[in-house]
């Protein structure tokens, strides 16, 4: 079955759940709200806290949401996790873009307030960084779930970037997700660097043994390793149809025109949900234990 979202109410998050925001009659006062620049301690402490993946991007500019004293929203400009991203939709150098890595809101934000904060944070990272003039964002629209059926990520098209006018350009390449019994996916980055050695390899492997795969031999090569633990039903495999891929401009209306001729065709937003991806192999191992917290290879 698919799920139409153009008519859902606002999604928050706490903890590491989702929320949803109706208090369409409420009322956003953007006078109750500052927004400012954060160091990476901070931005990297709520997301790790509060978004479903315990997973924090490489930062670039970090921007908090304020009700009076409280931090109630984080956004994360990051570096493309493709370095080929930026110009492949936007026509600018790598270095002219970049990923809006995470965007939340607590659930004590009220209806209408991410409108308020992304365009505020737009302004910030023009601030901060004034040669950069494209922003890519991305929306995952295949829910995600335990082993016993309970909801951590409901999945998503991409709404407030809609009400936001980026122009939508399709979606992302499509890949095998691997994905743990809590409902939590080990990326292909993390895949790679365990398969290659490549920086990060240790941290990626520790991770894999925390999610309940068991500890590599001594001496057994890390690709022999990593093949039998992702063969040995400790996770699912999960095809995944690519995420939708959104673009922002930056700057003053005429500079922002300018700017959109170089970008990939626009496409009609899409309003529904993926249905539910059937796994590839339904064979799970009960004994889990949770993600860990501060794990960027996890998303």
């Amino acid at each position: 079955m698919q799920i139409r979202t153009d008519t859902c109410p606002a999604q928050r998050w706490r903890l590491g759940r989702d929320y949803w925001r109706v208090d369409r009659d409420e009322g956003f006062r953007k006078q109750d709200y500052a927004v400012d620049l954060i160091s990476d301690s901070i931005a990297k402490r709520f997301v790790v806290e509060n978004h479903y993946s315990a997973s924090y991007p490489a930062a670039v500019v970090r921007v908090g949401l304020f009700h009076g004293t409280e931090l109630v929203g984080v956004c994360v400009f990051s570096v493309p996790m493709n370095n080929a991203a930026i110009p492949k939709y936007t026509g600018l150098a790598p270095s002219a873009g970049v990923e809006l890595g995470r965007f939340l809101l607590l659930d004590s934000v009220v209806r209408n307030g991410e409108s308020f904060f992304i365009k505020k944070a737009f302004a910030a990272l023009r601030k901060a960084r004034p040669q950069v003039k494209g922003v890519v964002a991305y929306s995952d629209p295949v829910p995600r779930h335990t082993a016993d059926g309970r909801i951590v990520m409901p999945g998503h098209v991409g709404t407030i970037y809609q009400a936001g006018n980026a122009r939508y350009v399709g979606r992302s390449a499509s890949r095998i997700l691997h994905l743990s019994a809590s409902g939590h996916a080990l990326s292909p980055r993390a895949i790679s660097k365990i398969r290659r050695q490549e920086q990060g390899a240790q941290g990626a492997e520790k991770n894999l043994v925390r999610l309940g795969a068991p500890q590599r031999r001594f001496g057994q090569d890390p690709a022999e390793w990593l093949d039998e633990v992702l063969s040995s039903g400790a996770f699912v495999r999960l095809r995944h149809p690519g995420n939708h891929c959104y673009v922002f401009s930056l700057g003053r209306p005429q500079e922002k025109r300018l700017l959109e001729r170089t970008f990939a065709v626009a496409r009609p937003y899409p309003k529904l949900l993926d249905p539910q991806q059937q796994a590839l192999s339904l064979a799970v191992k009960p004994a889990f234990h949770q993600p860990p917290k501060s794990n960027p290879d996890w998303a």
